[in-house]
């Protein structure tokens, strides 16, 4: 059973919304800053991928705006953009009952932490009654279905990094077996708070000592230190094709294959053969049912990290051989959005397969030798591929390729899908 993307809510650090996302991939738009005066990583972080404030009231009313964690916010947000950029209304273009909902992230850990601030300063009376609805990791997926009057499957994902890579093979799993029509599916993460950030700094995860924050961010440049924090939300519509056919929408592509594998070697570290992560991607081309000389492109994890770019390296070489597929890492510009960070990616190929562009890695000036591949680099590279692969990878080694196909029409489609 096919399988298509008919709508993408998209909200990074390089902007919102399909044409915003994919002009900067392509042209080579920063996200990434300083945090400016009075935002709470200032202290702690040299650079962040950064999105603008945002007031909860515009999403919702009442005394729980107080508490409304900001990953949900962006998680309603990028729903009502998907919903729209699909053309979808449920009850008029789907059944309330087929449609299900799926969003990964961490929870709302500011919240959590700013309440526990409140707590300590004040005592028990600071903590307010609607902290649990502010924090729980279902509450994204649990206020879009009320928002929406989604009354299908409704679930939230907690794979780290891969969540929301995991949310879309999730929901390819759901369709697949006849028991939805239409899934709004992917993650929402807001890192950007003193606790989460400084747990990294300390690790000494993240990049430093750049006097250009726009060139912090540098997946498998020998100069790279670290990735980039950044926050943000992505939500697709995955549906059934033959149920877009009959909408008479065209989708950006079809979500074609998924594998999904674990390390089993360390809490943070990946296996450093990429062993787990070379498996994963064959599962991946082995559920669409092709083969590793059909796949024009791969958009790789590549976070900036030393282990894991050459991790990751060592598993592309296992399937696709030394420089077999052009790789880039969109993370130099988008910064590390967790577990958003691989919806986003699912976007960009999807994108890139129906423009016939690739987006480059920029900032790789100098390529690591113990990176060696065809890296799109720079400058964005033609393509007529109609396959494409994205990998994600999380602490714990929760590895997920999402397997990507150029559908008909998909270069002239236009936002929304209606017309």
């Amino acid at each position: 059973m096919s399988v298509v993307i008919t709508g993408m809510g998209l909200f990074s650090p390089v902007g919102r919304g399909v044409e915003q996302t994919f002009t900067a991939l392509t042209t080579g738009r920063s996200g990434l800053a300083r945090p400016p005066e009075g935002h709470p990583v200032r202290e702690s972080l040299e650079v962040a991928g950064l999105l603008p404030p945002i007031d909860p009231r515009t999403v919702a009313s009442g005394p729980e705006t107080k508490v409304l964690d900001r990953i949900v916010v962006l998680a309603l947000l990028t729903a009502a953009d998907a919903l729209a950029d699909a053309g979808i209304e449920v009850g008029r273009d789907v059944d309330p009952g087929r449609i299900g909902v799926i969003v990964g992230g961490v929870g709302g850990m500011s919240t959590l932490e700013a309440q526990v601030v409140a707590r300590t300063a004040r005592g028990r009376a600071a903590v307010s009654p609607y902290l649990l609805t502010g924090i729980l990791p279902n509450m994204p997926s649990a206020r879009i279905a009320i928002a929406h009057g989604i009354r299908g499957y409704s679930s939230s994902v907690g794979t780290a990094c891969a969540s929301g890579a995991q949310a879309v093979a999730d929901a390819v799993r759901l369709i697949r077996a006849g028991e939805a029509d239409v899934v709004l599916c992917g993650a929402s993460e807001a890192p950007l708070f003193p606790t989460f950030a400084d747990t990294f700094g300390n690790a000494r995860a993240l990049a430093r000592g750049w006097d250009d924050p726009t060139e912090a961010s540098r997946p498998f440049d020998a100069r790279r230190n670290g990735f980039v924090l950044a926050e943000g939300a992505a939500l697709l519509v995955l549906e059934r094709a033959a149920h877009a056919a009959a909408r008479g929408v065209t989708g950006y592509a079809e979500v074609a294959g998924y594998g999904l594998t674990t390390d089993a070697h360390h809490p943070t570290a990946p296996r450093p053969d990429g062993a787990g992560a070379a498996e994963c991607m064959r599962r991946a081309l082995a559920s669409g049912e092709v083969s590793a000389g059909d796949v024009g492109y791969v958009n790789a994890h590549g976070t900036g990290t030393r282990l894991g770019d050459v991790a990751e390296t060592t598993a592309l070489a296992k399937v696709f051989g030394v420089g077999g597929v052009p790789v880039s890492s969109t993370k130099a510009l988008t910064g590390h959005l967790l577990g958003a960070s691989g919806v986003v990616e699912a976007a960009a190929c999807a994108l890139a397969l129906g423009r016939g562009l690739l987006p480059p890695t920029y900032h790789l000036d100098d390529p690591d030798p113990d990176c060696p591949a065809d890296h799109v680099r720079g400058v964005p590279r033609a393509t007529g591929t109609d396959l494409a692969l994205t990998n994600s990878f999380g602490f714990g080694g929760q590895n997920v390729s999402l397997l990507l196909r150029r559908t008909a029409g998909a270069g002239t489609r236009t936002s929304p899908a209606r017309g």
